[in-house]
């Protein structure tokens, strides 16, 4: 069924209560946040990157280090209608588009909020896989923009796993939240297509690797 009014007004509000109420219950533990507070410290927009299933508590984990104006690509199936009103509870924007369908107007859009002063947030393997595949899109759109890329994951052990194409990871009230920030990462406006594909290849393993360090300070497992 497609959520649409009112409909999908209730439901964006009722999923942006329901995880901001377990946003102030867990546990926080924030590791390697030094270089994105200097970012925000220093007025610099940034560009952060999550996997998919790694994505529901990073706007909360964003306003922890201090962050407040960012503007969130989001897909333009569907869902992403969804996604894009509950944001919209807690301020933060929404440009549609992503990796693939949509690219072009999702990545003008990306550059005019980068241009304005946002901080931008992309899940590069979005929206519908595979998972923890990064696309192109999140690299070329950092030469473009010159912003510094900010990989971030987190994990909990107490936590929801759905069997999503992105194995999506739900923290239940009270867990403790690990976050792990990596350190910013620069795309040279002048790259060249070896330089892409290696800062592609580079930023993939990153991210897996925050992301497997992530389960391995809670014991996840699966």
């Amino acid at each position: 069924m497609r959520l649409e009014g009112r409909w999908l007004r209730a439901v964006a509000a009722l999923a942006a209560y329901i995880i901001k109420g377990i946003a102030l219950s867990v546990r926080w533990q924030e590791e390697g946040d030094a270089g994105v507070r200097a970012l925000i410290e220093a007025g610099q927009p940034f560009l952060l990157a999550f996997w998919h299933g790694r994505g529901v508590m990073v706007a909360q984990a964003y306003w922890r280090v201090g962050g407040r104006r960012i503007k969130i690509l989001i897909s333009e199936h569907r869902d992403g209608e969804l996604i894009a009103a509950t944001m919209a509870h807690w301020g933060y924007g929404a440009v549609r588009g992503s990796t693939k369908r949509g690219a072009v107007r999702g990545a003008r859009g990306m550059l005019r909020a980068a241009h304005a002063g946002y901080d931008l947030a992309i899940s590069p393997d979005g929206p519908r896989g595979p998972r923890e595949v990064l696309q192109e899109g999140v690299v070329e759109l950092a030469r473009m923009s010159g912003l510094p890329i900010v990989p971030v994951t987190y994990s909990a052990r107490w936590a929801k796993r759905f069997a999503s194409w992105d194995g999506f990871l739900l923290p239940l009230p009270g867990a403790r939240v690990v976050v792990l920030w990596g350190e910013p990462v620069r795309i040279p406006r002048d790259a060249d297509t070896d330089t892409l594909i290696a800062s592609q290849r580079a930023l993939e393993a990153t991210m897996i690797g925050l992301r497997q360090r992530a389960d391995a300070r809670v014991g996840r497992l699966d």
